[in-house]
């Protein structure tokens, strides 16, 4: 067990941990990041690596994997410590002032932390009463790992979120056919994917639920029903995508005396918890109208990550300057990271 004290330790390599991650480095903090999964990324890289990411600014357009290794690189440059595969348990107040990291694997001691952990530990959401588990790895998916396993392919998208949505749209491009179907009359996606949806060639059928699915290796056709009027209709296919959301749990961190509500951990105005050096950003923090989004993700955690900095030292200021007058002075004084 190393007793090496960081400055900073981020929990969750996400995009607001890896932002996290780039701006601490820019305050001359050391940091270390742990995260349960093996490779850095979060939710973009476990369930959607190729799905196109639209609200991302200076990026029209960008897939969700480009944005990864962006922000993995941009993180880089200051070098922080990468633990991954490493689930978090435990956080305790120590001497003078250090806080007791706990993992499966090892302890972690840190003046600071920024849990960044998104949703927390996931799954996705099922439907009772169909027999999709029969068929998961022979057809029946939830996530989009490679766009090359879907090509040519009479795919059946389940769900009315963002990401069936944005999942039938980008399917288009490799797939043979693509039919939607959503339980109800509206969808839960953003107003623009919806209008793209409706004037594509994929086959929308609202109010329509999977009843069953069918084939003798693989998947080969699926039986869905409108729940309005009970009547059944056989698709050949070849795929199922069910995407209805994903169940998620903060885990052990429940029990590290933060501060929680429905939405996650209550923070302040600097992203700061209950507890003294502890901070959050992301997802997981939550504050009256906060948006979860990729985007006010960034803002936390830059915002977290300045008060962490005056937090550890006080004689610091919060506000970092500007970077085209940080950045330049670093890199001429020698610290640019490499």
């Amino acid at each position: 067990m190393s007793t090496d004290v960081f400055d900073l330790t981020i929990v969750g390599a996400g995009p607001a941990g890896l932002f996290s991650a780039y701006y601490a480095g820019l305050r001359g903090l050391r940091v270390k990041i742990v995260d349960s999964l093996d490779q850095p990324g979060g939710q973009l890289i476990a369930l959607y690596p190729e799905k196109f990411i639209y609200d991302v600014a200076g990026f029209p357009a960008v897939l969700a994997k480009t944005l990864v290794n962006e922000l993995v690189k941009q993180a880089s440059q200051y070098k922080p410590v990468w633990c991954m595969g490493e689930q978090v348990q435990t956080c305790e107040q120590h001497k003078e002032g250090c806080l007791a990291i706990g993992t499966n694997r090892s302890t972690h001691w840190s003046r600071a932390v920024v849990i960044a952990a998104g949703a927390g530990a996931f799954a996705p959401k099922k439907l009772p009463g169909v027999n999709c588990s029969e068929y998961e790895g022979r057809g029946v998916s939830y996530s989009v790992r490679e766009l090359a396993a879907w090509r040519d392919k009479r795919v059946l998208v389940v769900g009315g979120g963002d990401s069936a949505v944005d999942w039938a749209l980008n399917l288009l491009r490799f797939t043979e056919h693509v039919t939607l179907i959503h339980r109800t009359g509206k969808f839960r996606a953003h107003e623009g994917s919806i209008a793209k949806l409706m004037a594509s060639p994929v086959k929308v059928r609202m109010f329509h639920e999977l009843k069953g699915v069918d084939g003798v290796e693989r998947v080969e056709e699926v039986t869905i029903y409108d729940n309005r009027t009970k009547e059944e209709e056989r698709l050949a296919v070849d795929g199922v995508l069910v995407n209805i959301g994903f169940s998620s749990s903060l885990g052990p961190i429940r029990d590290w005396g933060v501060e929680l509500d429905k939405e996650g951990i209550v923070v302040g105005s600097r992203m700061e918890t209950n507890v003294a050096g502890v901070y959050a950003a992301g997802d997981v923090a939550s504050y009256p109208g906060k948006l979860k989004l990729i985007v006010t993700g960034f803002g936390d955690a830059a915002t977290a990550v300045n008060h962490a900095k005056a937090f550890i030292d006080p004689a610091s200021r919060s506000f970092p300057g500007h970077s085209t007058s940080v950045v330049p002075k670093q890199r001429q004084d020698g610290d640019d990271g490499k």
